[in-house]
């Protein structure tokens, strides 16, 4: 297979916070404490610090959850390790997208295990367990509830409402049997009580023999090892200005923040119930739901029943590395960027912040789409461009007639500097006069130009149809590959597609890679 890439600001897909981010701008470095490059990881290796009963809860825990999974010898390895105070864990997470989402949820997995691989090959003394955080206390289920396959889209519809991972995936079977041979396993997995236990047994088929670890951390006794943060949060509020204060530091050097922390950062969670906490004059009260507490009342709970309470996305990530002993978070560009506005949080809270590790980002190229591009002419590199923008480009390089007028304007450049140099010496102000007058003509070459390329555009329709069909193929919908299809579409074809995306990633590579099949 043959595989190129492309440094990802020359794709236009990226916006410019994360583009400054894998660039190593200067002015980002106070977001964060180290760039993740494997040599850095030592640091993080020598200065991470986590209590040893921690590390035999979240085992315990472990094992609980896999109980009844026929589970590979190397995931059972990996979890008995993180006992161990020399074993630590690269973490992405993701959402429970049913048939595993986009395919860019593959790629988040494959850069976490390749990711532990190399830190093993440069650092034996220890050891690194890849692991996959479900965001099993997410409620936003329309986020989650379809993927695309070949074109078409599957949707799950179910009235059941509050954490997804508590879901009766019972009915996702049906869809299951419309998928053709090779995806079988999902319907194995889509036999367990709840989404998140289909979720762990279907990536645990694909990725179990890889000692991928999956963790639901939707659980009573993970959640009292984070109790001290839920009361902080409800009665200090220290996130709220901790956050507002980051997020202005960032506005000022020019970013957008995507994130925004709130007063309370947790939801009340139960069976069906998952809303914000608001904090009232008398205590505290669930949004859209007939549930409130005095002081003393939240506070019996928070000690009952931690588990009840679930972190907004500006205390996921505390959460995540309180309970795991964890090196780097490996996310995508909006991930990796939000993490910067959080630093603050986890210095407050005496917590680790982890290397922010880009996931691997790639576009798939079949041989037919591959052919067609081939036969126009155009590089690699403008596959990024749009369409319309791609076959312009073609057109200006193949046409058999001139059409730019590149040269007309640089004489009418030249000309305007000789007429402002004359006019200049007699009446200084004249040459504001002339000035404009270029402008003017500039304004109307550059419309005759347009013309001219819309002209010569429709003695090539064919080629334009050519462009478009491989525009269609590698970027669905005017999306991003990654971004919209399912991983299906490769893996039905070629069971040995995700073995492949293993032995070309490279964890550390934050460029875009471009794989011929």
């Amino acid at each position: 297979m043959r595989t190129e890439t492309i440094p990802l600001d020359e794709t236009d897909c990226f916006s410019p916070f994360f583009i400054d981010y894998i660039n190593k701008k200067e002015e980002l470095a106070p977001f964060y404490n180290a760039f993740p490059t494997i040599e850095n990881f030592e640091n993080a290796i020598e200065n991470r610090q986590f209590k040893d009963e921690t590390r035999s809860v979240l085992v315990e825990v472990l094992k609980e959850q896999y109980q009844g999974l026929d589970i590979n010898s190397a995931v059972s390895q990996n979890i008995e390790s993180l006992a161990d105070s020399k074993t630590f864990t690269v973490t992405t997470g993701h959402q429970l997208n049913i048939f595993t989402g986009p395919l860019y949820f593959i790629y988040k997995i494959v850069t976490v295990i390749n990711a532990c691989k190399n830190l093993k090959q440069t650092y034996p003394d220890y050891n690194f367990v890849p692991v996959y955080w479900m965001a099993s206390e997410d409620h936003d289920f329309e986020e989650i509830n379809h993927f695309f396959f070949e074109g078409k889209k599957y949707e799950w519809e179910t009235a059941q409402t509050g954490a997804v991972g508590h879901f009766d995936p019972s009915g996702l079977k049906e869809i299951a049997d419309k998928l053709p041979s090779g995806a079988e396993f999902f319907k194995d997995a889509y036999s367990h009580k709840t989404l998140a236990d289909a979720a762990r047994a279907y990536v645990n088929h694909l990725f179990g023999d890889r000692g991928l670890v999956v963790v639901d951390a939707d659980h009573a006794k993970l959640k009292t090892l984070f109790s001290h943060v839920i009361e902080d949060d409800l009665f200090k509020h220290a996130p709220e200005k901790l956050v507002s204060k980051t997020s202005s530091s960032l506005n000022d050097l020019g970013y957008k923040t995507q994130v925004h922390a709130r007063q309370v950062n947790f939801f009340y969670l139960d069976s069906g119930i998952r809303e914000r906490i608001e904090k009232t004059e008398s205590g505290f009260q669930v949004v859209d739901a007939d549930i409130t507490f005095s002081d003393s009342e939240i506070r019996k709970l928070i000690q009952d029943y931690p588990e009840r309470f679930s972190p907004n996305v500006i205390l996921r990530p505390l959460y995540q590395e309180t309970i795991l002993p964890n090196l780097a978070y490996v996310g995508g560009p909006s991930e990796a960027v939000y993490w910067l506005q959080l630093k603050g949080v986890f210095d407050h809270f005496k917590t680790d912040f982890p290397l922010l590790m880009p996931r691997n980002f790639a576009l798939v190229v079949p041989e037919t789409a591959a052919t067609k591009w081939g036969k126009t002419g155009l590089l690699q590199n403008d596959l990024f461009l749009t369409s319309e923008k791609a076959f312009e480009k073609w057109v200006k390089a193949n046409c058999d007639h001139e059409i730019s007028y590149e040269v007309e304007l640089k004489k009418l450049k030249e000309l305007e500097d000789s007429l402002k140099c004359k006019a200049g010496e007699i009446d200084p102000t004249l040459t504001q006069h002339i000035e404009a007058l270029h402008a003017s003509f500039s304004k109307r070459i550059g419309k005759a130009e347009k013309k001219l390329v819309r002209a010569e555009k429709r003695l090539h329709a064919d080629r334009k149809r050519q462009i478009e069909s491989v525009k269609e193929v590698l970027f669905p919908g005017g999306s991003l590959q990654e971004r919209k299809d399912s991983f299906l579409n490769f893996y039905l074809h070629d069971p040995e597609f995700v073995n492949k995306l293993l032995n070309t990633f490279d964890a550390f590579d934050y460029r875009m890679y471009l794989m011929y099949l």
